[in-house]
């Protein structure tokens, strides 16, 4: 079982991801639950979304001690951090990951750099970035990009770059 967190502001794409995070654990026939938490701003107020993610049936949708963290702010990673599992990894941002540097299970994640011509493609890169702490396939990831971006299509092929970045980033950079 997976337990997912991802946390940060309004318009960050902190819902979308966590759909996503569902979304591909359907695509490859695990069992999965979304949760999500927010304020009344649609913009700017702190946004987080708990995603469960088994091979068995999942009972609840509440998380206490996340596996993984995703934390696109300093809040959501001073909120977050501390109720990290034994052995969980966060991923995070490298621009306010600086107080975190040298800790074994936080991830600074180059996402500017790795947007490339999407800077709204944050999420995605972090999702693929993600992909084997969460235990997802990346076809699952793909079918999942598209089905967020269904009524969009006009940003499906950056979105999918970004996807494709970030997980060929982690290949590189972050032990499974």
């Amino acid at each position: 079982m997976k337990q997912i967190i991802v946390g940060g502001f309004g318009g960050q794409g902190v819902i979308s991801l966590g759909l996503m995070f569902a979304y591909a654990a359907m695509k490859d026939n695990l069992n999965t639950s979304f949760l999500p938490s927010y304020g009344p701003e649609m913009r700017g107020g702190t946004a987080n979304c708990s995603v469960v993610i088994s091979d068995r049936e999942v009972a609840s949708p509440v998380i206490s001690r996340p596996d993984l963290l995703v934390a696109f702010n300093t809040p959501s990673m001073a909120k977050f951090l501390p109720l990290m599992a034994e052995n969980g990894t966060a991923f995070v941002s490298e621009e306010f990951a600086e107080p975190y540097k040298g800790r074994a299970d936080v991830v600074a994640v180059p996402l500017h750099a790795l947007c490339g011509e999407n800077p709204k493609g944050q999420n995605i890169v972090t999702l693929g970035a993600a992909l084997a702490h969460a235990g997802l396939s990346m076809g699952a990831a793909e079918e999942a990009v598209r089905q967020v971006f269904k009524n969009k299509p006009q940003f499906l092929d950056a979105n999918l770059r970004c996807l494709h970045a970030g997980a060929e980033w982690a290949k590189k950079a972050v032990r499974a």
